[in-house]
């Protein structure tokens, strides 16, 4: 009895402080510093959980100095416009696509360049440290937080499987920034378009297939719409994605509340890179529950599709280089930072 009475007293201090520490800000009139988070992700899609729990975790960690209200499926600003909508304040906190405004980022595009593994971890830590590495202008008017990327993407299709280079010829293929280049390149008809109205422009036939990853078929339900992927990642697209800030709001934060919104967001690099290859995996055996078929394109038709994509490499340095932007220098080091990592993560599998 005298333990028990004694393991109730520990907890009762322990729920006495929790409420003293959480009431602070109350009780001495500060209130918390409130910011607004604008995503595309749906609420319940993985990485807009993810995105919740990086909020959540901040939070935590200033001791409730800082509140984010998250508004996640673009409720704020649209997918396009957040980063935009950033730079102007519309939201303290953005995260979307950079591929989304395409030309906007020309340095960072090097990102989205075909030739990772299946594994989202390096392409997060290789979007991430390509940045930390070049500080680009184009992304000094927001302070950046973090990035990440998922797997290389597939090509989906609702009705048409593609084998071969010819098959794709002429497919209307939803895609964004370097992946319409891909699309166009390797033959197929690129169509513009944000990601969440792929599923009712495949459904009434408007494209006949769109560019994603495979968590796709589940998170965004495109098993309900599309047959098939093909699969190659050495020409498949990635998409890196920023978490930026306001950078009039992030000059006003304590200097001990910016160090915890940097910490967490280091950290949340693997994490989203995680959460990117735990959904793929999922996406993957829900889609085959469904029947989707997955086609893996032999050595010798990869290597085709490799050639038609290789001038894209070029293009890249050339632009950048009339720019005065540091391409090659981007680019040999996204090659270093691949290999580094790829030696660290394993590709996914097709289970």
């Amino acid at each position: 009895m005298k333990s028990n009475a004694i393991i109730l007293l520990i907890v009762a201090m322990f729920v006495l402080l929790d409420l003293v520490t959480t009431s602070e800000n109350a009780i001495s009139g500060v209130k918390p510093i409130e910011l607004s988070y604008s995503s595309f992700f749906p609420a319940e899609y993985g990485m807009g959980k993810a995105a919740t729990a990086w909020a959540r975790e901040i939070e935590k960690r200033t001791n409730g100095k800082v509140k984010i209200t998250v508004y996640h499926g673009g409720t704020l600003t649209s997918a396009v416009d957040c980063y935009e909508g950033v730079v102007m304040g519309t939201s303290d906190i953005g995260q979307s696509c950079l591929a989304y405004t395409r030309g906007r980022f020309p340095l960072m595009e090097v990102t989205d360049l075909p030739g990772y593994p299946f594994n989202a971890i390096v392409t997060s830590r290789v979007a991430y440290e390509i940045y930390k590495k070049f500080k680009p202008r184009e992304l000094m008017d927001t302070h950046v937080l973090y990035l990440h990327a998922h797997i290389p993407g597939v090509i989906f299709t609702r009705d048409k499987p593609v084998r071969r280079l010819e098959d794709l010829k002429g497919l209307r293929i939803r895609c964004t920034g370097l992946s319409a280049k891909i699309i166009e390149a390797l033959g197929g008809v690129p169509v513009a378009m944000p990601k969440g109205d792929q599923y009712d422009a495949m459904l009434k036939g408007v494209v006949d297939g769109t560019t994603g990853s495979p968590n796709e078929l589940k998170g965004w339900r495109v098993a309900e719409v599309a047959k098939f992927s093909t699969v190659y990642p050495k020409v498949g697209y990635v998409t890196a994605m920023f978490v930026t800030m306001n950078r009039k709001t992030w000059d006003s934060l304590p200097p001990e509340v910016q160090k915890v919104f940097t910490e967490v967001s280091e950290e949340w690099v693997i994490y989203s890179g995680q959460t990117w290859n735990n959904i793929e995996i999922e996406g993957i055996r829900y889609g085959r529950q469904k029947g989707h078929q997955f086609i893996f394109l032999s050595p010798d038709e990869g290597a085709r599709w490799e050639k038609a994509v290789k001038p894209l490499f070029d293009e890249y340095i050339k632009n950048t280089t009339a720019k005065g932007l540091p391409g090659r220098e981007a680019l040999e080091y996204r090659q270093y930072l691949i290999k580094k990592y790829s030696r660290m993560y394993a590709p996914l599998k097709f289970e």
